[in-house]
């Protein structure tokens, strides 16, 4: 089947009509791909059904990624004129479900098959017209409108995949055997699985934007972590490894499930994995199109609400600690193994690429020993879903990753017997929120490295808007700017002036204010999705963003650096993600930093404050602001500073604490309260009073 579907073609060369070529081949095979997958519904009627409750019909899927080429080449005003506004409308948006609750029935009209199939002719005519036409240059940028083009292609890889997924979800009734997408993989007997021990690395993420091949925004930057020894499993977890997990009643067992997981038990009622199926009191297993006996060493196919749940089972059945792999403890496995970008592999080396269409068994594809390091499925993984330092967005498509920040995505590695294009890559990065089913399955690692922290303390993109109207938008009620209130606070008290942190900068105002007193200024925020905001002022000058007025009626403003004052502070401001209850090493040598609202917020706030003075330069100044709003959603209870009753019967109150912890290392300067006003909607705000505590250190 390898003649099926066509590697990617790379980004530079010696010949542009050669490229050119490579590049058309590319784009039709992809083309094809993803309408030969329609093929499999069985009529024009199940386009209009659902493979579940929070996806959009198929009839969305069929029409998005010809809408998406065309949106990106109007957006990058390579075309001019749209080919059917309407449809490059209701195609264009919700393909990732916003919320777990999203579960309402679309309103749209939608249009016939026929006339979507008329439309997707119309799409790839207008595309291998550019394409043949195009004036481009090798090797092709980011900035090269065929950028765009490989864009769109990639996009339609991606949904070749994931539509195979929604396919195969559909009720066999819905759907029908075509050729190119029989199973015809073998199955045998169970496969005991065993650990491997994989030594200690230093592991660097991240690509260079003069890397020959596409990639999407999230691949570029730098990330280097020290990677302990740890063991790992030898194969996939099989179907009959995971079968104990099941007959044992680890669907119905709560300790094997963490808060998010037991709200998919009770929205699905999920006994079993999802392409499994419960027969006469046996499990068969659902292939695209049919049902076949249980291939016991194939790998299990789950969510990673299921994975975990799986390590939590496994490790009370053996007093030992399994857990999924990190992200950076798969690329050691991955490296280790001798992999490098996998364009060379075919059916002797992985399944991948739509050789096989299906899985295969666990042990049939090695990787000097260990199965499947790529290819078969794809694999969970425990990390949340993060940019690089140095991550920007594509202009073209802003939202690819950023939105996916949220704590709530995780990444999976590796691929499948379905990933083709960049999905192969070594560098590429995915990530799907953990109750979703894709081709993917898992590993689990025995090490003592600790669970990756994956709560995102800012949730939505409104949020941010709302922070961006916070910051950077009009006052209200004659209370100031508070962001440029604490600053003001700041460089009274302050003694030196060469480098300050702003830490829980969140759009980052506060960090452009104290660049007009000091000479480097590091904004830090758990948060890429805010960071964002800030680093676009720095970099492009503006920052445009949507105000909530009322209902779904909003105003749109836009904030430039020259007109806040800052063209000649941009080069003096510098962004990071971080968390500031673990920073990194190099987060030193400041004379101020300045919290401002985050100390009721941070998962271990007494662990901020033990350590921070390390941070700070001899007569450094720490100021913390905060109403001191204490909620069990950001802090667990036992941690809080204060806001409680002790068992004494004394009442707690955060302040008291502060000066009780902070005492022995700081000597308290100043306190007073400092109002401030967060806009909801256009009647509609929050008045709020922060306590402001100025500390130098001793």
């Amino acid at each position: 089947m390898n003649r099926f579907s066509n590697y990617p073609p790379t980004l530079d060369g010696v010949s542009v009509e050669e490229k050119r070529k490579e590049i058309r081949e590319y784009f039709h095979n992809t083309f094809n791909i993803f309408e030969k997958i329609f093929e499999v519904l069985k009529e024009d009627a199940v386009f209009y059904k659902k493979s579940e409750p929070t996806r959009h019909p198929m009839i969305f899927y069929f029409g998005h990624t010809a809408v998406f080429f065309i949106n990106k080449l109007i957006g990058a005003n390579i075309l001019q004129k749209r080919i059917n506004p309407e449809y490059e409308s209701i195609f264009a948006i919700g393909v990732d479900e916003m919320d777990w609750d999203d579960m309402r029935d679309n309103s749209y009209q939608w249009p016939r098959v026929s006339e979507v199939r008329a439309y997707r002719n119309q799409v790839r005519a207008c595309v291998d017209n550019l394409i043949t036409q195009m004036a481009f240059a090798l090797p092709i940028d980011a900035s090269d409108p065929m950028w765009i083009v490989l864009m769109g292609i990639e996009h339609e890889r991606i949904h070749i995949e994931t539509s195979l997924v929604l396919h195969r979800q559909m009720p066999l009734d819905f759907v029908k055997e075509v050729e190119e997408f029989l199973c015809t993989q073998e199955s045998g007997a169970a496969v005991e699985n065993a650990l491997v021990c994989i030594e200690a690395s230093n592991v660097k993420l991240g690509k260079e934007k003069s890397h020959n091949l596409y990639g999407w925004d999230n691949e570029y930057g730098f990330y280097e972590e020290k990677v302990e020894s740890f063991d790992v499993a030898q194969y996939l977890v099989s179907n009959a490894e995971f079968m104990p997990f099941v007959q044992e009643g680890g669907y119905e067992n709560e300790a094997f499930w963490d808060e998010e997981g037991k709200k998919f038990l009770h929205i699905t009622s999920a006994k079993h994995p999802r392409f499994w199926v419960l027969k006469e009191g046996v499990y068969q297993y659902r292939t695209l199109a049919s049902l076949r006996d249980m291939p016991q060493n194939w790998p299990v196919e789950v969510n990673a609400l299921e994975a975990e749940a799986f390590c939590r089972y496994k490790s009370k059945k053996e007093n030992l600690s399994y857990q999924l792999p990190s992200e950076a403890q798969y690329r050691v496995l991955y490296e280790s193994v001798g992999l490098d970008e996998v364009l060379d592999l075919d059916a002797k080396n992985a399944n991948q690429n739509l050789i096989n269409i299906c899985s295969s068994p666990v042990n049939k594809y090695l990787f000097q020993g260990i199965g499947d390091v790529v290819g078969n499925v794809w694999q969970w993984s425990r990390t949340a879903f993060f940019g690089f330092d140095g991550f920007e967005v594509h202009p073209a498509y802003d939202d690819f990753s950023s939105p996916t920040f949220d704590g709530k995505h995780n990444i999976i590695t590796g691929s499948s017997w379905a990933s083709s294009g960049n999905l192969l890559m070594k560098h590429s990065r995915y990530a799907f929120r953990k109750h979703f089913h894709q081709n993917a399955g898992f590993r689990y690692v025995l090490s003592d490295a600790a669970q990756t922290q994956t709560k995102d303390i800012y949730e939505s993109d409104e949020l941010v808007s709302q922070y961006c109207e916070f910051q950077y938008g009009d006052t209200h009620f004659g209370v100031a700017n508070f962001a440029i209130e604490c600053v003001k606070i700041a460089a009274k008290y302050t003694n030196n002036y060469a480098k300050a942190l702003d830490l829980g900068c969140a759009t980052g105002r506060a960090t452009f204010e104290l660049a007009r007193h000091f000479e480097v200024v590091e904004g830090v925020d758990f948060s890429v999705r805010f960071i964002q905001v800030g680093s676009k002022l720095k970099s492009e000058g503006y920052v445009a963003f949507s105000s909530k007025e009322e209902g779904e009626l909003l105003s749109y403003k836009k904030v430039t650096s020259a007109t806040l004052g800052y063209d000649l502070l941009r080069e003096k401001v510098l962004f990071w993600q971080g968390d500031a209850c673990n920073l990194k090493p190099n987060f030193t040598g400041y004379d101020l930093i300045m919290a401002t609202n985050l100390i009721d917020r941070l998962y271990a706030p007494m662990l901020f404050l033990e350590n921070i003075d390390t941070r700070l330069n001899k007569d450094g100044v720490l100021i913390l602001t905060s109403p001191y709003t204490w909620q069990e959603s950001s802090t667990k209870k036992e941690l809080w500073l204060g806001g409680y009753i002790d068992e004494a019967g004394h009442e707690i109150k955060t302040i008291e604490r502060l000066q009780k912890v902070l005492g022995a290392k700081f000597e308290l300067l100043h306190l007073q309260d400092l109002a401030f006003v967060i806009k909801e909607s256009a009647r509609k705000y929050q008045h709020t009073i922060s306590q402001v505590s100025v500390w130098q250190k001793k």
